[in-house]
């Protein structure tokens, strides 16, 4: 299974979160392949995503603020249940400022919410990166999550 982390933002880099989504997207790479991308425009994200090609249609995850919040076990066991059906992609997107259009929310298989706060582009980049991580770490076991 492949994740994408794309997101749709002005700014492309960032001095203060780069080092830890790096760090993630890294520990991520030892579960599964990951990439990460930021779009200028919602409309040059989806003609990206409309060139994608795989064994199966990916699974689309937009991030909003309306969408649906999980806890970190939720998440997994949600994650774990898309890997063991054999999905092959899997796309989390965080979107422009001003929100997701009503076109690209219906073309959503999830949207998913970080919570009810808004937060900059940047950090919520880190913030979902962790959250795969963390992901992959329960469902493997790993320590890294103790479930406090």
């Amino acid at each position: 299974m492949d994740i994408s982390l794309l997101s749709i933002a002005t700014r492309t880099r960032s001095e203060t979160h780069d080092p830890a989504l790096r760090l993630y997207l890294e520990r991520i790479g030892g579960y599964a392949p990951v990439r990460q991308d930021v779009y200028r425009t919602e409309n040059a994200l989806f003609e990206a995503l409309d060139r994608q090609r795989g064994r199966t249609q990916p699974i689309l995850v937009l991030l909003d603020s309306r969408g649906k919040q999980f806890t970190s076990e939720q998440f997994a066991q949600w994650l774990g249940k898309q890997r063991d059906q054999g999905q092959q992609i899997i796309i989390f997107a965080i979107g422009p400022a001003d929100g997701w259009s009503e076109n690209s929310r219906k073309r959503a298989n999830l949207l998913l919410s970080l919570g009810p706060m808004t937060l900059p582009h940047e950090l919520a980049r880190v913030v979902l990166s962790e959250q795969v991580y963390r992901a992959f770490t329960i469902l493997s076991g790993h320590p890294y999550h103790t479930g406090h």
